[in-house]
């Protein structure tokens, strides 16, 4: 069945797309293991054109921290502001 997959492959779909693009930004973490990582400005950049595709919000509205709690275990933290729905 691969090598038929090799020949028809199939389109990504975006939630393929999505888990290689973190399994990227997972591997860069794990070898460069500084205190912020260079890819935290541009993620949080990708989020919010995400966001403001349903929703107007300006880039002091979105937050994203990375906490390294301990040598094997990061936390990401996203934090959105969204505005009040209008009546």
């Amino acid at each position: 069945m691969a090598l038929l997959e090799f020949f028809r492959p199939k389109k990504p779909t975006t939630a393929s797309v999505a888990k290689e693009r973190l399994q990227i930004i997972v591997a860069e973490r794990r070898t460069a293991n500084q205190g912020t990582p260079s890819y935290l400005p541009q993620l949080k950049q990708d989020i919010l054109e995400v966001i403001r595709k349903y929703v107007e919000i300006t880039p002091d509205q979105v937050s994203v921290n990375l906490d390294q709690k301990e040598e094997d275990l990061s936390v990401l933290e996203l934090n959105v502001t969204l505005p009040e729905e209008e009546k």
